[in-house]
C-alpha cells in the first residue's frame, strides 16, 4: 500500500464528494492497483465471459464448502488451515475422479 497526501483535492472539482477534510486529503492505494482495475475494465468489457467463469470456477468451491461441510475450519493458524484446504481439495478431486472413471478404473490407475 502507498499513501499520498495532497492539498489539491481542496480546490478540486468535485471537492464537496471528494473529501470532507478541509485541509488535504491522504489518499491510500495498493502498489498494483492499475492490474485489479484492468480486470475490472476486461469483466465489463465481457460480461459473457464472467458469467461462465461464475458458472464453471465458482461450482467446485460451492460444493466443497456445502457438500463437504467445509463451510468453516476447526485448526488455527495459517498452516493448519491450507493443510486442512489442501486435504478437502485432494478428497474432492478423487471424488470427481471416481465420478467420473469409476472405482475399478481409478484402482486400475493407481496400481499400474
Amino acid at each position: 500500500m502507498r499513501s499520498y497526501s495532497t492539498s489539491a483535492c481542496k480546490a478540486g472539482p468535485r471537492n464537496p464528494p471528494c473529501t470532507r477534510n478541509k485541509e488535504n486529503r491522504r489518499i491510500t492505494r495498493w502498489v498494483h492497483e492499475t492490474l485489479r482495475e484492468e480486470m475490472q475494465q476486461r469483466g465489463a468489457a465481457h460480461p459473457e465471459k464472467v458469467k461462465a467463469r461464475k458458472g464453471i470456477v465458482e461450482h467446485p468451491f460451492g460444493t466443497r464448502k456445502r457438500g463437504m461441510d467445509q463451510g468453516y475450519v476447526l485448526p488455527r493458524g495459517l498452516v493448519q488451515v491450507r493443510g486442512e484446504r489442501r486435504l478437502t481439495i485432494r478428497v474432492s478431486n478423487v471424488k470427481r475422479v471416481i465420478n467420473i472413471l469409476g472405482v475399478a478404473a481409478l484402482i486400475a490407475a493407481v496400481v499400474s
